[in-house]
């Protein structure tokens, strides 16, 4: 029962972040520069789902403890599957924020529902199991832009992002295949008043766990570099001669890499610890990033993608286990949502911070301030968090 609910959540994984990432890169810049977005407000379409994250995985996390995982994952496979279709619609840029806005209930919802999941799975090997995991959503990651980059350039807008919505379907099928346990007698016996004052207790003791605090922020750090790769490197791989299906190419790189360490990586943060993995991944991070604006040859800019991918896996790995080993039982979600919520504060604010950057500076004095910001969270967790 546990195997065949694991790889059903691994299965409704990749579809949906197949789905997901087809829309989100490189098609999602290249399609707001289309309808005449600037760097300032290509950030801001780019981040604007990530925004949905920030308000809401916190809660979502939180009320997966109380009405259980299956009613939100529900809610966030839906979203998934639904919005894909309307972009073909779309020919104005705030009717394009908007529609973001409410796709980003797809992640918002449903990752710390799953991320609590696996977590409730598999308590004996979290960071082996959330690394297979993740490297399922990864393999949305991996094949999403290079399809869709692929489908921009062979059949135009309105072919990839119904493809998108065709992939979310079928997310959606794997879902209603899934077996979880039933409601907790929390959710069925009481009223919305003592659902509240439960939700809320949950948020106050995620936000008094000072490590898993710092370590949620860690993870935020990298996912600002992560944020600004997704919005800028369509734009920086254009201006240097290469056609979307090659920044494609460099998505599905990066999303490559992370597919296959994230298990490795997670393994070895059962082994090794996390703290010395998550300052190592940072590391590499930074180091790759900051040289991404500095060539123009696609196979160099092949290689600083796939390096990029393998931190963020040594870093992502070990950072989602982690507050799983810090967070109290019967707070797992919430604990999950607090770092995916700092997580997409980082995500969100990477556009944004890049796009003002890179429109007063250029792009290689923003990337050089933004792997400056991963470099210094990660000596403030190594003096925080300690073992």
């Amino acid at each position: 029962m546990v195997r065949r609910s694991f790889i059903l959540l691994c299965g409704i994984g990749v579809f949906c972040f197949i789905s997901y990432n087809l829309v989100r890169m490189p098609v999602l810049a290249l399609f707001a520069q289309s309808l005449g977005a600037g760097p300032e407000r290509i950030g801001l379409v780019v981040s604007v789902s990530t925004l949905t994250g920030v308000l809401l995985k916190l809660p979502a996390g939180a009320l997966s403890d109380i009405y259980g995982r299956r009613l939100l994952m529900q809610v966030g496979v839906l979203a998934f599957a639904l919005p894909p279709f309307a972009y073909p619609l779309i020919a104005d840029l705030n009717l394009l924020v908007g529609l973001r806005f409410i796709h980003g209930l797809a992640t918002a919802i449903f990752a710390p529902a799953a991320l609590a999941t696996v977590a409730d799975l598999y308590r004996e090997r979290r960071g082996a199991a959330l690394g297979w995991y993740t490297a399922s959503t990864q393999a949305g990651a991996l094949l999403g832009p290079v399809l869709g980059g692929w489908l921009v350039y062979a059949a135009g807008f309105s072919t990839a992002f119904m493809t998108a919505g065709a992939f979310g379907c079928l997310g959606l099928l794997f879902f209603f295949s899934l077996r979880l346990s039933p409601l907790p007698p929390s959710a069925r016996e009481h009223g919305f008043r003592a659902v509240l004052t439960e939700m809320l207790k949950g948020f106050r003791l995620v936000w008094r766990n000072k490590r898993v605090l710092v370590t949620s922020v860690t993870d935020g750090a990298k996912m600002i570099a992560n944020g600004a790769l997704m919005a800028f490197l369509p734009i920086y791989g254009l201006a240097v001669g290469l056609n979307p299906g090659e920044v494609g190419f460099l998505f599905g790189i990066q999303g490559v890499t992370s597919f296959f360490s994230k298990p490795v990586m997670g393994w070895a943060s059962d082994r090794v610890g996390r703290r010395p993995l998550i300052l190592i991944g940072l590391a590499i991070c930074a180091g790759t990033f900051i040289l991404i604006p500095q060539v123009s040859s696609l196979p160099i800019l092949l290689a600083l993608a796939a390096g990029f991918g393998f931190g963020e896996a040594v870093v992502s790995s070990s950072t989602s286990a982690l507050v799983a080993d810090l967070s109290e039982l019967k707070t797992l979600g919430a604990g999950m949502g607090m770092q995916g919520t700092i997580s997409d504060i980082g995500h969100a604010s990477g556009p944004l911070l890049a796009g003002l950057l890179i429109a007063h500076l250029d792009y290689q004095g923003a990337f050089t301030v933004i792997a400056a910001v991963q470099l210094v969270s990660a000596a403030v967790f190594w003096a925080l968090v300690k073992r």
